[in-house]
């Protein structure tokens, strides 16, 4: 993303995992772990909206961790359908971010992988943030968000989304009261509106409690 990206090789229970870490200046405030879209359709830690994530959050004074799920780029393993890719996710979070103040993010396949993480890691440990872009909720069962952490979440979806119709992922937000950010002519990949998408996250980490 810069040149002060690092590459990192992590461990997970398939094998290595690729990822790259962007640091803010000075400490960080935190870390936070950010899933990529489905790696069976070209999805990689490269993708421009998971960057874009990345650079909200190091704007932000937050350390930003991206990778790759197993079976794409240097990342051993196959593909798991969402099971496996949790696992790789909370193996990340655990070498990464330990402890301290963690954020979890994720994009399209990852904001569902990420749904899942957070609710497993919720009970154990206070997340600061959560962001979810382009919720894969007509494909993927997503989880809930924890009534707990609903301010400290923000869902972002493109109005005219065409991999994932808004309205599957209302469905899924309206029988938690969870309030969906949507932005106006958005597709699912946010082309010309990735300024807009990172305002939007810097906004939300600026004002969550």
């Amino acid at each position: 993303m810069n040149a002060q990206t690092e590459n990192l090789l992590l461990e997970g229970a398939a094998g290595a995992i690729e990822a790259r870490r962007d640091l803010p200046e000075g400490a960080p405030r935190g870390i936070a772990v950010i899933a990529h879209p489905h790696p069976l359709f070209g999805g990689t830690m490269d993708n421009k909206v998971v960057q874009t994530l990345a650079r909200a959050f190091v704007q932000c004074g937050w350390g930003a961790v991206r990778f790759n799920f197993r079976g794409v780029g240097a990342s051993a393993g196959v593909h798991d359908a969402g099971q496996g890719e949790l696992d790789d996710l909370l193996a990340v979070v655990r070498q990464v971010a330990p402890q301290g103040p963690l954020a979890l993010a994720g994009f399209s396949f990852g904001a569902f992988v990420t749904s899942h993480a957070l609710a497993a890691l919720w009970p154990q440990r206070e997340l600061q943030h959560a962001v979810l872009v382009g919720t894969a909720a007509s494909r993927f069962q997503v989880a809930p968000v924890p009534p707990e952490a609903h301010l400290r979440t923000l869902v972002v979806h493109g109005e005219q989304d065409d991999t994932v119709p808004l309205a599957d992922v209302l469905d899924w937000a309206r029988p938690q009261t969870l309030p969906v950010t949507v932005v106006p002519g958005g597709g699912h990949f946010f082309h010309g509106q990735l300024a807009l998408l990172k305002n939007l996250v810097v906004r939300h980490l600026q004002s969550a409690v």
